[in-house]
């Protein structure tokens, strides 16, 4: 209803661990009628007349979530597009920002996201069963790491071993990934056990930035696949709930090494992400989406 690609804003509080002259000087326009408007203050300038001065930079996005908001709130904006999903469509939802802004905490954190996409799912499905409506899912965990995918689910001494593919099926519409553990999702309680196995496996490594900066693009996949006894309907949805790694300044981060080619492969993709979704969003029939210029592009 509200269009296929919606972007978010999410403010993270002040933490005891940041400066203080570092904070950036936030307003929130319209926080009491629609929520839509950011405004960041720059720097302060002097004119040559001795005039000190500060520019406003304004942003609107479909929805802004200041420093306050909860998990709850940012979940009940997405959760019509997780209905999607079962309905049998496939649904993205992506997580971006600079590194130690808040994504992981945002996607996967006890009352994040990914719990809440599943719970909800859940709940919707048991209700749909009296409607002769009968579902099965299943879950994956990905992660592509300086353009490699690594299976979350699987033994981490076989990263980098196991070659994984991604592959289309144009007729379906569907996208799959070879040789990736799948889990069969029967209770919620599954999913919490299957992220701590995802997380204790994730590339995660230190940058002055930020002490377990996630260094890798983390994907949740789920697979829902329903059928309907009463009418012979069949559907088949996917949920992607993606984690991106953190984007940052290499003069910023200080990294060298294997920690500059992982930042180089970041940003590269990232910049890849905003070129695909930037032509998706002119809605032109027969543009060229560029999806094929990085793994979690294609993926």
């Amino acid at each position: 209803l509200k269009g296929n690609i919606r972007v978010f804003c999410r403010v993270r509080p002040v933490l005891a661990s940041d400066s203080s002259e570092n904070t950036a000087k936030i307003s929130f326009p319209d926080q009491d009628m629609d929520c839509r408007e950011i405004t960041v203050q720059g720097p302060e300038e002097k004119s040559s007349l001795g005039l000190i001065s500060a520019k406003n930079h304004s942003f609107t996005y479909d929805h802004v979530f200041g420093p306050r908001s909860q998990n709850a709130e940012v979940f009940e904006e997405i959760s019509q597009l997780v209905q999607s999903a079962l309905d049998g469509y496939n649904v993205c939802i992506f997580c971006y920002g600079q590194t130690g802004s808040g994504k992981t905490h945002t996607m996967s954190s006890e009352d994040g996201m990914i719990p809440r996409a599943v719970r909800q799912i859940y709940d919707t499905a048991h209700g749909l069963e009296e409607k002769g409506w009968q579902y099965t899912m299943e879950g994956s965990f990905v992660e592509v790491y300086n353009e490699n995918i690594n299976d979350l689910l699987g033994k981490a001494e076989e990263f980098d071993k196991k070659k994984h593919e991604i592959r289309h099926d144009l007729q379906k519409c569907q996208t799959t990934v070879t040789n990736v553990t799948t889990v069969s999702l029967d209770s919620p309680e599954k999913v919490e056990s299957i992220l701590q196995r995802a997380w204790a496996n994730r590339s995660v490594a230190a940058t002055k930035a930020n002490e377990r900066s996630s260094r890798s693009h983390s994907v949740f996949i789920l697979r829902l696949v329903g059928d309907n006894s009463i009418t012979g309907e069949h559907s088949e949805g996917n949920l992607n709930l993606v984690d991106l790694a953190g984007s940052e300044r290499l003069s910023h981060s200080g990294s060298t090494g294997d920690r500059l080619k992982e930042t180089q492969n970041i940003n590269k993709s990232l910049s890849c992400l905003g070129d695909v979704i930037s032509a998706l969003g002119q809605g032109k029939e027969g543009t060229h989406i560029p999806y094929r210029n990085s793994k979690v592009c294609k993926l």
